[in-house]
């Protein structure tokens, strides 16, 4: 009796039932793979210049042809498309269990619309030891902070169960190698700090050491992750007050901006001059409608997007008229906790952690649509950065 295995044809899964195959017909298909991507990109054409025409071409559109096609954009001759990063953590219903790391990282494709666990970071220093709850804070969560600079992916700053700093230098990930490494030593290792990046670069403000000290709460740092030794030191804060909470440094034209408190409550604001290492009073119109997280691309001239978590509207920041517009408003952005932005969409962590909103930015109106996290995940953190240099999809 010939040797059966159980495999589903894409006609047989839009029926809802199963196709069996012997194992002849299985080699079968996959002859025909393999005589497929034996075949030229684009017949009557060397592949070289099959693939100058291509480019011209939208991605979604290669990926949907044919597998040369695919396999081409994930190739290392393509620039990479922009992907979606994530810090998750195990939902209260479900997850891993508690000899887990309490973090963890994946890579959501846009393309296959799958997420894909990223390679294990260094075990020195130990993600364990991080909490994201703690007795002495009952109604909220620790934060883990972490950005998307250069073309990295960092995690700055986080809290052990004893109330003190976590990392004492950044976990860094670098998805064109799909490889970890440690970034330098901090001066002073913080939690509850202002993390953010401008022009490549990452800057730390604020903050809490191992225990208060007014100096860490005015001090500042920038590193270079594409080729910084060290962190160097910027000017101080003009005061402490940003020690506060966990809170983004966001930057639009060359300045970084942030507000020492989250959501909708009483604020004050700052504003970091890249070019002057100079600290300004943040302009009135900004500090009044930083009504929930904030994030802009890493492009110097994208706006400041911000969305207000009671009333779910989105807003762009315009820093001529000092005033925010509003791109779009709908019930799936209310709640939000955390944003990213880049390829002219806005990432939008809602609905308790358990879904990502996408909102298209580069069109009128704003069309949104949802991404489901992992199941029995939560999403902490969203970042966008170029796709891992590998996939073993296709």
């Amino acid at each position: 009796m010939a040797k059966h295995r159980k495999l589903s044809s894409s006609a047989a899964a839009d029926a809802g039932c199963p196709k069996w195959f012997t194992r002849g017909e299985e080699l079968q298909a996959e002859a025909d793979l393999d005589e497929e991507d034996a075949q030229p990109l684009l017949p009557g054409l060397p592949d070289h210049l099959a693939q100058l025409c291509l480019s011209l071409l939208p991605a979604p559109l290669l990926f949907s042809v044919c597998r040369p096609w695919r396999r081409l954009l994930y190739s290392p001759s393509t620039p990479p498309f922009l992907s979606l990063f994530a810090l998750l953590s195990p939902s209260d219903d479900g997850g891993a269990g508690s000899s887990a790391d309490p973090i963890g990282f994946h890579a959501f494709d846009p393309l296959s619309a799958r997420w894909a666990p990223l390679p294990a970071p260094p075990p020195h220093p130990p993600l364990r030891r991080l909490v994201l709850r703690h007795p002495s804070f009952i109604a909220r969560s620790l934060p883990v902070q972490s950005v998307a600079a250069g073309g990295h992916l960092v995690i700055l700053a986080a809290t052990t169960q004893r109330l003190l700093p976590a990392l004492p230098r950044p976990l860094v990930f670098h998805p064109a190698s799909c490889r970890w490494r440690l970034g330098p030593p901090l001066p002073e290792p913080r939690r509850w700090c202002a993390a953010g990046t401008a022009r490549g670069a990452i800057y730390l403000a604020s903050g809490i050491g191992s225990a208060y000290s007014a100096d860490v709460a005015r001090s500042a740092e920038r590193w270079d992750p594409a080729g910084g030794a060290s962190w160097e030191r910027i000017a101080p804060l003009p005061d402490g007050r940003f020690c506060r909470e966990a809170v983004e440094a966001v930057a639009s034209r060359g300045k970084l901006c942030m507000v020492n408190v989250c959501g909708r409550a009483a604020k004050q604001g700052t504003v970091y001059d890249v070019e002057a290492d100079r600290w300004e009073e943040m302009p009135p119109g900004m500090l009044a409608g930083w009504s929930g997280p904030a994030a802009s691309a890493e492009d110097n001239d994208s706006p400041i997007y911000v969305v207000d978590e009671h009333s779910g509207a989105l807003r762009a920041y315009d820093w001529a008229t000092d005033r925010w517009a509003t791109v779009v408003q709908s019930e799936r952005l209310k709640g939000a906790t955390q944003m990213a932005a880049g390829g002219g969409r806005v990432c939008v962590v809602c609905g308790g952690g358990r879904v990502v909103v996408v909102v298209d930015v580069a069109v009128k109106k704003g069309r949104t649509w949802a991404v489901e996290t992992p199941e029995g995940n939560r999403v902490l953190a969203v970042h966008v950065l170029p796709r891992m240099s590998s996939s073993d999809s296709f």
